[in-house]
């Protein structure tokens, strides 16, 4: 193994990662073991990360040292719809770092996953913390936890000062911060810190290691990966949101009913989502665009398929500050 200027590991274990890749990966075990994707990261903001290449390779190694203990698989056998031929399926995986491929091209680092989707879907999550833990350690070496914690609280001052109580008794907030987290430990601080004393309601983390340590349920249901990659493994391309929205139906008969909108458009979804789908899903995630918009649209459809848009959920997790 190349020699690290870190010593600890920045992904915990296999189950420090998203909820909704373990949800994703079932499904493609049951449904296509088979399929080969492609996959690859690039920096959105033409940041140059070159210089932590060596470092992130490091860490991607360190990534096949990890397996599930028997105490983490006992916690997944606890979730009722985790399948028994899945948990086993789990409790054999490895990182394979033969379909990883790391380099610098066209002067930017680049980070390419390339094999059977059931063997790379895992790898996202922990490659992306890995690519952001090590260049803010570079970047923030003196960034201590108790500054982190200190900015939360006045976070929270400030929602306290602005929001009547009514609004905090259904302010409901989750965390899904574990791709773009500073660090774990700052991760794992945060959500301590909003267990006990976020002053809305915090219900829970998408991040399956903490939740097991902090005695929480794991959120999540499914990414644009899924309705991506039936752009391919649809019967036409016209119909993938329609094979996407059925084939997850069919998994998990009810469950985990919070469907992405936005991988076409909002408007090419709601042609999609007819009443069938509208009284299968619990509700609908915003990812992109103007929120208000997309909550009328989505009211708007429920109120004209006959449904009370107040039986149903909307979630918003774009770009989300408190104000």
């Amino acid at each position: 193994m190349s020699e690290s200027v870190f010593a600890d590991r920045i992904v915990q274990n296999l189950l420090d990662t998203d909820f909704y890749k373990l949800t994703m990966m079932q499904a493609v075990l049951h449904n296509y073991p088979n399929v080969d994707v492609e996959w690859e990261f690039r920096c959105r903001n033409s940041e140059d990360l070159r210089p932590y290449l060596a470092e992130i390779r490091v860490q991607i190694e360190r990534l096949a040292e990890l397996s599930l203990t028997a105490d983490q698989l006992s916690f997944m056998e606890r979730i009722s719809f985790m399948k028994p031929d899945f948990l086993r399926f789990l409790g054999l995986f490895r990182f394979n770092l033969r379909y990883v491929h790391t380099g610098i091209e066209n002067g930017e680092l680049f980070i390419r996953l390339r094999g059977p989707w059931l063997h790379v879907i895992l790898f996202e999550v922990p490659l992306l913390s890995i690519v952001s833990e090590v260049r803010n350690r570079y970047r923030y070496r003196e960034i201590v936890l108790e500054q982190a914690r200190e900015q939360l609280y006045r976070k929270f001052d400030w929602l306290t000062a602005n929001a009547g109580s009514d609004e905090l008794s259904e302010l409901q907030v989750a965390d899904f911060g574990t791709r773009r987290r500073f660090s774990y430990r700052v991760q794992e601080e945060v959500v301590n810190v909003l267990k006990h004393d976020f002053p809305g309601r915090f219900v829970g983390t998408s991040n399956v290691h903490l939740s097991r340590e902090l005695d929480m349920k794991p959120l999540g249901t499914m990414a644009h990966e899924w309705i991506m990659a039936h752009q391919q493994l649809g019967p036409r391309l016209i119909d993938s949101q329609i094979a996407a929205l059925d084939c997850w139906v069919r998994e998990y008969r009810g469950l985990l009913g919070i469907a992405l909108t936005d991988c076409i458009t909002m408007d090419a979804f709601l042609n999609d989502f007819d009443l069938y789908f509208a009284k299968l899903f619990d509700g609908l995630r915003h990812d992109s665009g103007d929120p208000v918009i997309w909550a009328e649209k989505a009211i708007a459809h429920y109120q004209k398929l006959g449904i009370d848009p107040m039986s149903k959920t909307l979630t918003f997790s774009d770009s989300l500050t408190l104000p």
